[in-house]
Parts: C-alpha cells; structure tokens; sequence
C-alpha cells in the first residue's frame, strides 16, 4: 500500500511504523513515501484512531454515530439533514482575529516592494492566514431535540484528514408529518374516509336514490364525485398544456418534492423522480470533485428550500427565473443513471446518455478521472495496459514495459499515462477524440464509437498475464485511424 494512501496519511508514519510496521522505499525513483509493508496493521491503526475520535463526537449526544475509514457515495440518501446556527465569536476572539488581520496588513505594506519576502514573514503571513480561516470554520450549535434524533457519519476524506458529518436523520427516526396545507385531502386509510375542503366526511357507495332524501347536506357520492373530477382533470390537462411556464414550474415543484423532502408527499402529476444509490462503486468515488460538487450544491439548495414542504411552491414562486433553471438542472442532474451493469442491460438508456454526454460536452479527464493502479491499470489484462500506453505514448515507449510482470507494469503504466487525459473506452464521449502524447506535441487518434462505449465496458478484472486472443486485433483497431 502507497504511503499516500489516505489511511496512512490519517495514521501517519511515524505510528505505523512505531508500532511494527516496515516501509519499503525505492532509491531511484519518485515512490511517493513508499510502500507500506503491512496493510492489515495499518487498517487496524486507522480503525482505532477513528474510534477514539468519535467518541469526542458520541459526547456530543448523538442518537447514533456510524465509523468507516470510507463511506460509499450516496450513504446518506433517504435521509433528512437538519440544520444549526454557527456559534457567534466571543468579544476575546474578536479581538484576537482583528488583531491578526492588522498584523497581516502591516506586513504585506512593508513589502509590498520587495521581489521576495523574508522567510520568517513568509511563515508568519501562513500562520496568520490558517488562524483567520479558523475563525471562518465555526461549529455549529444544534436544537438538542434534533440532536436526539440525528446521527453522525465519521470517515476519513481524500486527503487523510478526519471527516465528520454531522445531523442526518433515518426516515424511522423522523416525526410523522401531516398535510396542513388548506384545501388538500388528507386520506385516513383506517376509517377509509377523506377530508374536502369544508370539512365534511365523503361517504363509500353509489348515487343517493330518489326519495331517500333527508334534511341536511350530505357528501357527494363518490361515483359522482369520480365523474365531476374527470372533467375538470382534462380541463386542467388543457390548460396547463397552453401555459408552459407553470407547467415548469410545476415539474420543477414535482422534483423538488421528491429529490429534498423525504417523506410521503402526494402530488397530481404522475411525475417520479429517483436518484439511484449506485450498487457497485470504485473505492474513493464520495472523494471525487463530481461528488463533491454535487453535494455542495444539493446542501445549498436545501438550506434555501423552506423545511415545510407545504411552503415549497410559494418559494418556487419567489425565486428568479436563472435560480428557477439552476434548481431544475440541479434535480434532473440527480435522476440521471449511466451506469453499466451486467443484470441490468440497457441499450437504449446508454444509448441516450452517450447523447447527453455530447450535448454537454462530457470531458471525463477534465472532470478529474485519470487511471490508476486500483480504479483501472491493475484490473484489467497486460494486453489492455499496453494499449493505454500505445494509444497515449505510442509504440515505442509501450516497448519499454512490455517485458514487466502485471503489478509493475501497472505501476508503471500509471506514471506514464499521468496527464494525457488518456479514458479508457466506457468513459470516452462519443464523438469526441482520443490524444496521444508523443514528447511536446500531440495528435489525434479519431473519433471515439459511441456503440464501442456501450459494448466494451464490460469487462471483469482478469488474472495476471491472462491475455485473450482477441486483444491484437482490438489495438489494430484502435491504431487503424491514426494510419489512415
């Protein structure tokens, strides 16, 4: 295991290897620390470490506290996050920051001039600049109600600092909602009985018989009332269909209801919105900056959406137009499904995100993607290893590590294939090119086969120096546009 694994940065060295652990470190080459010689023992140490920091977290009265080094992306689905007030500075701190950001203007006017700042002002302008951004980060103070309910996730992020997540609540653990919203029927599945609108119980059965009559007003019968709302269900089909801005904004409230409230709330268009919890995920996908961003903006907006879905389409309603379409693509971003799986073939669907991928101009290396020992090089076969190299460094240097075992080639692979924005083919947008690197210049190997994305991202991790027969042909294919 690499030294810079995010688990042996949370450890650290020095702990692993107090406790027994031995690094293996190469003298010729960049081995980024080295390799950790022991990773079962390095698991427990993580494992321990974050044990004994969520129990500082368990003191805080948290209904639950769940520890992982590594959380799958999605973990959280389902659940209702809630929200607090970050803690206000005390009169000492204030005092303190204003003094800091005083020194800190002090010492950027004495050297506004000068080429190079001295080392100890360097180290101190840092030193000022973390303690500021400190007094940015405030905890955040909870209704101890909500705490009593919520739990806490504790993990280790990307960078192998500790990563709390505090306040989501389980949908068992979440109080019962009802609709309070004037005017909507409230179904009670235990009497079979509904609530309209002046308040009057709707009766089972058919039309009343003639001469049956007796004082008062009594419901509607309940076929009648089925054929007076056919009527004004198709008039109100009419009329939505020749206003399209409120047919949007009632899409845009459909989705919203789905994808940020988590509890039953019924709607008139049969509109459905899911956002599927991947089943199987490469290692580290919750530390990708697409998760991360997406996280990001789904918080955002459910700190400005009201906690009451009732008031939702009035909120809708309130915003601007641009913020309107920022929510919409927001919502139909989280229904979408691309992923590939062998018991769930999809052609069409596939089909249709490769569509999408052109029209938003999907660049997957743009997008941080580049392959590594574990999310590529290292499960697939030598012969697909040596095409990554071809495709992106050409023959000659794929000549220079053909004769290794798997595991270096892989390693090795990886150090070549850093910054080519090499994909393999599932992560290629149709259309679009791959580039090979060849010194300082580049060229264009042709297009990428949308049909080649989606029948080729099938492969299963083969053992080592299994090759199949097929491999030749396929990197013939593959070289071919760049002869022609």
């Amino acid at each position: 295991m690499r030294a810079s694994d995010k688990r042996a940065q949370f450890v650290g060295i020095d702990a692993y290897e107090e406790a027994g652990g031995s690094v293996l470190r190469d003298l010729f080459q960049q081995d980024d620390g080295g390799w950790l010689q022991d990773p079962m023992l390095l698991d427990r140490l993580a494992t321990e470490k974050l044990e004994r920091d969520a129990e500082a977290v368990r003191a805080e009265g948290w209904k639950w506290v769940e520890v992982a080094t590594d959380f799958p992306y999605g973990h959280t689905y389902g659940m209702r996050r809630i929200t607090g007030e970050p803690v206000s500075l005390t009169g000492e701190e204030c005092a303190t920051r204003e003094a800091l950001r005083a020194e800190y203007d002090q010492l950027e006017a004495r050297y506004a001039e000068a080429d190079e700042l001295p080392d100890e002002t360097d180290q101190r302008l840092g030193e000022i600049e973390t303690a500021l951004a400190a007094f940015e980060e405030r905890p955040v103070s909870y209704d101890p109600q909500e705490v009593a309910r919520a739990g806490v996730f504790v993990s280790i992020d990307s960078s192998g600092a500790l990563r709390v997540e505090r306040g989501y609540v389980r949908p068992e653990d979440d109080p019962a909602t009802t609709g309070s919203e004037p005017g909507v029927p409230i179904d009670d599945a235990e009497n079979n009985q509904s609530v309209v609108a002046d308040g009057a119980d709707a009766t089972t059965g058919a039309d009343t018989p003639e001469g049956t009559e007796s004082d008062g007003v009594k419901p509607l019968p309940d076929r009648l009332m089925a054929e007076l709302t056919a009527h004004r269900t198709l008039a109100l089909r009419q009329a939505l269909g020749e206003n399209p801005d409120i047919a949007f904004l009632a899409v845009l409230h459909a989705l919203s209801l789905k994808l940020f409230y988590h509890y039953g709330t019924d709607l008139c268009l049969e509109i459905d919105a899911k956002s599927v919890v991947f089943a199987s995920q490469a290692p580290g996908l919750n530390d990708t900056a697409a998760a991360k961003a997406i996280d990001e903006r789904h918080r955002a907006w459910s700190e400005q959406l009201p906690e009451d879905p009732g008031k939702l389409w009035d909120a809708i309603l309130d915003l601007d137009s641009d913020s309107r379409q920022a929510l919409f693509a927001h919502c139909v971003g989280l229904t979408l499904n691309a992923v590939q799986e062998v018991w769930n073939r999809r052609p069409r669907a596939l089909a249709h995100a490769d569509r999408l991928a052109q029209a938003v101009d999907l660049d997957m290396a743009a997008a941080g993607w580049t392959a590594t020992v574990d999310n590529y090089l290292g499960r697939v076969t030598k012969a697909r290893v040596l095409e990554a190299v071809r495709e992106a460094k050409g023959e000659s240097t794929t000549q220079l590590i053909g004769h290794l075992k798997k595991g270096e080639m892989a390693e090795k692979a990886q150090e070549l294939l850093g910054g080519t924005g090499w994909l393999p083919e599932p992560l290629r947008t149709p259309g679009g090119t791959t580039v090979r690197v060849v010194g300082n210049g580049a060229e264009s190997l042709g297009r990428s086969d949308g049909m080649d994305t989606v029948s080729t991202g099938q492969e299963t991790a083969a053992a080592d120096g299994e090759e199949r027969p097929d491999e030749a042909t396929r990197a013939a294919e593959l070289r071919a546009p760049a002869a022609e």
